[in-house]
């Protein structure tokens, strides 16, 4: 696998030569055909995904509602980060809704390689807190505009 599609995320873009290096070969290409469920929510949590082209939906089903879309990744987005934090399972599903190609990372395999060259790691695990606190801020969003929503629709008293 080359290093130029790992640089197509900004989670790994500006890594050094060596740096990339330590990564290239702990990466799978996986091609991704719409339609399907890439893992479903409550899976054991295995693998960190980087989109390289195509489209994925990041669904999450509350136990007391209905199925709630919390993201669309786009080409060099980053998905699947459960595995990445060392989770036992996925806390959403993730669909391919427009075939593509993805490289997955085993999240055991990214933590052993930031435990062996922790400036690496830190750089990568930086930049995945800033995509984990941005998916929660729309997040969030959504839910207001869904709880007004809700307040809206109820009837008068």
């Amino acid at each position: 696998m080359e290093s130029q599609a790992l640089l197509s995320s900004p989670l790994f873009r500006d890594l050094t030569s060596e740096q990339l290096g330590h990564l290239v070969d702990l990466f799978d290409r996986e091609a991704l055909e719409a339609e399907t469920v890439i893992f479903a929510q409550g899976d054991a949590a295995e693998r960190l995904y980087v989109l390289l082209s195509g489209h994925v939906s990041i669904r999450f089903k509350p136990h007391d509602g209905e199925l709630l879309t919390v993201t669309e990744v786009e080409a060099g987005g980053v998905f699947g980060w459960s595995a990445a934090l060392g989770r036992r399972s996925y806390t959403s599903c993730a669909i391919c809704t427009e075939t593509g190609m993805a490289l997955s990372i085993r999240g055991a395999d990214l933590r052993r390689l930031c435990e062996r060259h922790p400036d690496t790691g830190v750089i990568i695990l930086e930049r995945l807190a800033e995509v984990i606190a941005e998916r929660l801020r729309s997040t969030h969003e959504q839910v207001v505009d869904l709880l007004r929503l809700g307040i809206r629709m109820q009837p008068a008293e």
